[in-house]
């Protein structure tokens, strides 16, 4: 990146998906690279994608390198024809980061009217807070657009005296069915696992009923929406069956 800023503008400064890796999340790969420019320069390097702006860009600073803000680029995301579920990773992501908040996102898609805002706003229905990692907003949105209800995430789950007990990845509180993403540093670390072992027989002891998604797991997504539609119709849920429909096997399948 500092290398590209080197044939750019002064003014340059990375945006869209490259200023998204700057605040901590890759989607797609690291090329081509986005920057921003107010100026008509042009640059012909496959490598390299320069957006020109008319608007003044505020430049923000990571590792050293001028960007956009995270609002902005989380906007700018969704002009590159990011999915809705990576979008929704993107901006779950910037909010769990402490990169912005979701108050200040929702302002700023109210009042921005830039190329991508409609797709955001879209997409922004769907962001949650406290979600910790992109793979819990995949399974997430795995099950929700498979119209299975919607999991409570990352809250604490506490015992009948109100004792904590465990942090969850994904619950449904009315049907005590918790589904957990453990990706691989829970299978490489064996003090992980037996952390894990632990604190899910903790809660299988208070009535819990615990899905386990393992990275290998993501290979058949459609096989997790009916493992967790299995444990809730168990669980007394009487709600449709899952239905994956064009949009759903376009995005996961």
């Amino acid at each position: 990146m500092r290398a590209a800023l080197l044939l750019l503008p002064d003014d340059a400064v990375a945006s869209h998906l490259t200023a998204l890796r700057l605040w901590g999340l890759e989607v797609r790969g690291l090329f081509p690279l986005h920057f921003s420019t107010n100026t008509e320069s042009r640059v012909r390097r496959d490598e390299i994608r320069l957006h020109r702006r008319r608007g003044r860009l505020r430049a923000y600073v990571r590792h050293r390198i001028a960007c956009t803000g995270p609002d902005r680029t989380y906007v700018d995301c969704a002009a590159q024809r990011l999915t809705l579920p990576e979008l929704v990773q993107a901006a779950d992501h910037l909010i769990h980061a402490g990169h912005t908040t979701l108050a200040e996102l929702r302002a700023y898609l109210d009042q921005c009217h830039i190329d991508g805002v409609v797709r955001a706003r879209r997409a922004f229905a769907y962001v949650r807070e406290r979600v910790e990692s992109p793979m819990e907003t995949l399974v997430r949105l795995v099950l929700v657009f498979a119209r299975l209800p919607e999991p409570d995430p990352n809250p604490d789950v506490l015992d009948a005296a109100g004792r904590f007990v465990a942090r969850c990845d994904l619950v449904y509180w009315k049907y005590r069915v918790i589904v957990e993403y453990d990706g691989a540093w829970h299978e490489r670390s064996k003090k992980q696992r037996a952390r894990d072992r632990t604190r899910r027989e903790a809660l299988e002891r208070l009535g819990w009923t615990i899905i386990v998604i393992l990275d290998d797991d993501l290979a058949n997504k459609k096989a997790i929406v009916w493992r967790v539609y299995g444990a809730l119709r168990d669980n007394g849920y009487d709600g449709p069956r899952p239905h994956f429909n064009a949009m759903w096997t376009r995005w996961f399948a």
